[in-house]
Parts: C-alpha cells; sequence; structure tokens
C-alpha cells in the first residue's frame, strides 16, 4: 500500500482556509427578525360587539344598571333630571350606539381635552370615571385595516383603564391564529396609550409555531376605512409583530 506524504505548506494552507471560513461566518449579519402585522378590530354596542366592559362605573353604564344608561344622547328625556351615581357623577353616554364616553381603546375620544387633547370626564375624587374599568374582548383579527379582509383568528383576553387621567390601558391579550398545524398562539401584554401615535407591548411567549417566542409590537391607531360598516363604536389597531426565538 502506498502512503501519501503530506506536505507541511497543504496542511497550512487547509488551515488558512479554515480559519477564513469561520471569520467570514462570524462577520455575515444575522437573518433579520420575523417580522408581521395583523388589524384588531375592538368593537363597542352595536349589533356585534366584540368587546364589553364589566366592571366599573361605566361598565355599569353599559349594562343598564344606571338611571338614562340607553341610548338617550348626552341629556334626559324632556322634564327629566339625571340622577346622579352614587359618587355624585352624571352617567353620560354616547348618544349614536349607548357606548359610556371614556369606554374602549379610544377612551373619551367622543367628548373632547386631557393630556392627549381628549377630555376626560372626572369624578368627585379627582379620577376619570373610567378608572379602573376591565373591558373583556373576543376582537378580530385580520389581514388588512376593512373588517371584511382576510381573517386571522382572535385576540382574545382584557384591558384595564390604569391611569386615573384615562390616557392608557394595559393590555393582555392572546393572538388566536388560525389556519396553523398546531395551537399557533401568541401572548401581548403592555400599555396602550390613547391618542398616542405608536405604543409598544411586550410579546411575553406563545404556542405552536410561536413557542419560545419573545419580541415586542408596534400597535398603531387607524381611523376605519368604513367599507365595512358596523353600528358600534370601532377602535382599529395596526400591530406590527418583530420575534425572536
Amino acid at each position: 500500500m502506498m502512503m501519501i506524504k503530506q506536505s507541511p505548506f497543504f496542511l497550512l494552507a487547509a488551515i488558512f482556509l479554515l480559519t477564513l471560513a469561520v471569520f467570514a461566518a462570524a462577520l455575515e449579519p444575522p437573518p433579520e427578525d420575523p417580522i408581521f402585522e395583523l388589524y384588531m378590530h375592538d368593537i363597542l354596542g352595536g349589533s356585534s360587539p366584540t368587546a364589553r366592559p364589566i366592571t366599573g362605573l361605566l361598565g355599569n353604564i353599559y349594562n343598564g344598571q344606571v338611571p338614562f344608561a340607553k341610548q338617550i344622547g348626552f341629556t334626559p328625556p324632556e322634564n327629566g333630571i339625571a340622577i346622579p351615581n352614587a359618587n355624585g357623577a352624571l352617567p353620560t353616554v354616547n348618544g349614536i350606539n349607548g357606548v359610556p364616553l371614556g369606554t374602549g381603546l379610544s377612551g373619551t375620544s367622543y367628548s373632547g381635552q386631557n393630556l392627549n387633547g381628549i377630555q376626560t370626564q372626572l369624578g368627585p375624587d379627582g379620577l376619570s370615571l373610567g378608572f379602573g374599568t376591565i373591558t373583556v374582548i373576543d376582537d378580530i383579527l385580520t389581514s388588512g385595516p376593512d373588517l371584511g379582509s382576510q381573517p386571522l383568528g382572535k385576540a382574545q383576553g382584557v384591558y384595564v383603564a390604569s391611569s386615573g387621567d384615562g390616557s392608557t390601558q394595559m393590555m393582555a391579550f392572546t393572538a388566536m391564529l388560525e389556519g396553523g398545524e398546531y395551537n399557533d398562539n401568541l401572548n401581548f401584554y403592555g400599555i396602550y396609550r390613547i391618542g398616542s401615535a405608536m405604543s409598544h407591548l411586550s410579546v411575553t411567549g406563545g404556542t405552536g409555531r410561536f413557542k419560545n417566542a419573545c419580541g415586542f409590537a408596534e400597535v398603531r391607531p387607524l381611523i376605519p376605512s368604513g367599507q365595512h360598516q358596523v353600528d358600534g363604536a370601532e377602535s382599529l389597531l395596526r400591530i406590527i409583530v418583530h420575534l425572536k426565538y
């Protein structure tokens, strides 16, 4: 059997090429993080609501448990007197669909001027009437801004009016995306700032193809296109998700 003797030059060249390949791989930019977007439709009131306030003064107004909580506009019936609630505040609703002012992700945008250019109705204690209101959501997720766009799934969870001036909502929900082979869920948590051009939510985990995911989401409020009419008060959010694994 003939043995082939390798020269030192050949070994040095091989080591050099291997080192060069490792160095080049180290300099190669990492792949971009997975990014995708979805649109969340939060609808209060009307014939097909996706959200419902369940606690607090505004939750009681929404459920008709205080005087004149129905669709009466901003004034009581003729010759009628609006009876104050226990804390002395008058119940106020959006006359178009009976949704209490200060409810939902649009906050008090139905009525006029706080820190974000939106009026906040305060109780005798100096806190907004909506402070502490918990709203449960089963919102529709779509691929585009119109409610009639391709459905992607549902966003289920809660948001809580977490600031005394009515300018923020603490959000905790799971985006359940349809069409996956497994249970493809993505969890979000953070503060949504009403009237702000953009808020950020943390991605706290997921299941299925989102297992071990983390990252953040950029949340921007949009004006509904109106192509798909709803008789409730709709808040439209564009959510751009940035994921890492």
